[in-house]
């Protein structure tokens, strides 16, 4: 019994290692990748919140992502190790092209770098720092649901999903933009806190619907896919019906547009209920389907 309590300390201590490795070595690729940026500047010096935001949504992204091998079936320590070094890189590599994809595509109409650094706009950070938390519970759902346990196979299945989730991405923009009555760009762009709150919400609700459905044990591309449609279909549905329910009951006498947007001060509390009622409801989902 001792002995085996040893192993098993020991294995999960070189398992934690490993991953602590690979945070750094995300780090230090994520400040290759943005030169301009001095990340102890803004962490220490200019107590930059924004960029604190988003730089710990893009931690939390590797963590879920480096997770996805660590909580599946052992193959061995090695084995694992190796598993985890492969699908730790992929992870800094797709988390750092998921913000560049924030950049120039989810929020098109700013530069996020300049509302990050120069502007500290926590509204931005957020939704970056969501995107991140997305795509790592994406990553999660693809490399935990990998059947065959074939390397090739698991990679292409994480790659080819994490454009799939990008894709799905853009949809939830674009439904979140249709469902609310005001501009996001324009509010968020303004520095309106509130507004990137309730979108992170729905982000990262997406995000995990999508694990979710990925989860399973990988059959075919079209089983998968489509086990990921219904989720995103359901997603869909869920947006407006969370952001009726967040108005009607968790914010009774209120009207959630006023809080937001309608008054001096955006009532940041009531977009967190928002972004509750969001990650709740796809919670919810999983839990029942």
């Amino acid at each position: 019994m001792l002995q085996e309590f040893l192993n098993t300390a020991y294995e999960g201590l070189v398992y934690a290692f490993t991953a602590l490795i690979f945070f750094f070595i995300g780090k230090v690729v994520y400040q290759l990748l943005n030169k301009s940026i001095d990340v102890k500047q803004e962490l220490v010096k200019k107590d930059n919140l924004a960029f604190s935001i988003a730089h710990v949504g893009y931690f939390i992204g590797l963590l879920l992502a480096i997770g996805s091998a660590i909580v599946g079936p052992s193959q061995g320590l090695w084995m694992d190790v190796e598993m985890i070094a492969i699908y730790a890189s992929l992870a800094i590599v797709l988390l750092n092209v998921s913000m560049l994809f924030t950049d120039k595509v989810l929020l098109r109409k700013f530069k996020v770098r300049k509302e990050i650094i120069e502007d500290q706009n926590v509204g931005t950070g957020i939704i970056e720092g969501s995107v991140s938390i997305a795509i790592g519970l994406i990553i999660f759902g693809a490399v935990t649901g990998e059947g065959n346990g074939d390397l090739m196979s698991g990679i292409h299945l994480a790659i080819g999903f994490w454009l799939s989730g990008l894709l799905s991405l853009i949809l939830v923009f674009r439904v979140y933009n249709m469902i609310t009555p005001y501009d996001i760009h324009e509010h968020i762009e303004k520095g309106n806190v509130a507004v990137g709150v309730g979108l992170a919400g729905a982000i990262i609700a997406m995000g995990n619907l999508i694990r979710f459905g990925l989860s399973g044990d990988f059959e075919s591309w079209s089983t998968s896919l489509t086990e990921a449609g219904l989720e995103i279909g359901i997603g869909m549905i869920m947006l407006p019906v969370m952001r009726y329910l967040t108005d009607k009951i968790l914010l009774p006498g209120e009207k959630l547009t006023d809080e937001i947007i309608n008054q001096e001060h955006p009532n940041i509390g009531a977009a967190i209920v928002e972004a509750f009622g969001y990650i709740g409801g796809s919670v919810l989902i999983t839990w029942c389907f």
